[in-house]
């Protein structure tokens, strides 16, 4: 996958956001919103409490109702060392006792190389569960296929053990509620779909009442550490036969969808792919689908993000929907106007040409 060259900036430390915005006193949907009409060039700075004004009734919002997991564990090595453990999805194919993981620093904060063969013991619970690394992931060497040797589950293990993701720009512990969408509902997502985190039950409401409906599709992350830039891994996903209905009755009826996060992008997409008319229809399972600006974008109207780290592979998906030099007018008025970086930044909305 080609990187996007012109975005290749420095991100400033201070425009990090190191803690919800609830811990500042402000409320969720209190961030800041920029709107990018990629029709007219225009950019516009707003609260995320407006996003309804920027929308018309017979738009369609889609959120991902994937609820975050406590998918981070401590482990110890077999010399003694303390390491963390980040929890990834589950391995397709494989049965609930495999999962793609990731090794950490013990505080998170930086990645600590896994080696093929060795076991890792976890906290226990109903004995001293094991974790055995058992070979690198999709070619890659940060991920690791491992298989849990030991009486409990890996969901008794993160419930019992288990706190949320975090990096290095957080610098202490949230609990879990702060990494939750309000409207989440099915638990699977290594790390937050983060996209909807300024929603509020307020502002549902208020999309609702104006004539534009929410929809779900669920589609469960995995994990992407800040110092990798990878194309996204096979994640499982699930696009109901309501959903898909909406969806085609939205854009037949010449309405926008609007997509919560580039996981939604992913979902729909992959449920369309399949045919020819660019209908949209029930479908699960996995997806592979990676989107950059050598494929089209069939279903997607407009998309609701966070802002993304240099060279992230989240930029192709966003360059195709809106083209590179109105992508790289908005990152430059980011940095220009102290946007905030990051699942408890601030947020973006981007509206394809029509």
């Amino acid at each position: 996958m080609t990187m996007i060259t012109a975005l290749a900036f420095e991100l400033p430390e201070a425009l990090e956001a190191t803690e919800p915005p609830e811990a500042r006193g402000a409320q969720r949907d209190a961030v800041r919103l920029m709107v990018a009409d990629a029709g007219t060039g225009q950019i516009t700075h707003a609260a995320f409490t407006e996003l309804p004004d920027f929308l018309a009734p017979g738009d369609l919002v889609v959120v991902n109702v994937s609820a975050t997991l406590p998918a981070a564990v401590p482990a110890t090595r077999a010399d003694g060392t303390a390491v963390r453990v980040h929890v990834s999805t589950r391995a397709p194919k494989l049965d609930d006792r495999w999962r793609v993981v990731e090794l950490r620093s013990p505080d998170g904060s930086t990645p600590a190389r896994a080696r093929t063969g060795e076991t890792l013991t976890l906290p226990a619970h109903r004995g001293e569960p094991l974790l055995e690394l058992v070979a690198p992931y999709a070619s890659g060497s940060r991920l690791m296929l491992a298989r849990l040797n030991g009486a409990c589950t890996i969901e008794q293990l993160l419930a019992h053990h288990g706190e949320p993701i975090r990096y290095g720009y957080v610098p202490r512990a949230w609990p879990l509620q702060d990494y939750q969408n309000v409207y989440a509902r099915t638990p699977g997502s290594a790390e937050m779909p983060s996209a909807g985190r300024p929603f509020t039950h307020r502002l549902l409401s208020e999309l609702s009442t104006r004539g534009i409906p929410v929809a779900p599709i669920t589609l469960h992350t995995g994990v992407s550490s800040p110092e990798r830039h990878e194309p996204p891994f096979p994640e499982e996903f699930q696009v109901p036969a309501a959903t898909a209905r909406l969806v085609n009755m939205t854009r037949a009826n010449g309405g926008r969808v609007i997509a919560v996060g580039t996981t939604v992008v992913r979902a729909l997409e992959t449920a369309a792919a399949a045919h020819s008319d660019g209908a949209v229809r029930a479908d699960s399972g996995w997806t592979s689908l990676v989107i950059d600006p050598s494929r089209a974008i069939r279903v997607v109207d407009g998309l609701i993000t966070g802002w993304h780290e240099p060279q992230a592979s989240h930029l192709q998906m966003l360059a195709a929907l809106c083209g590179e030099p109105m992508l790289e007018r908005c990152y430059h008025a980011a940095l220009d106007h102290g946007y905030l970086w990051h699942e408890f930044g601030d947020s973006h909305l981007i509206l394809a040409p029509r």
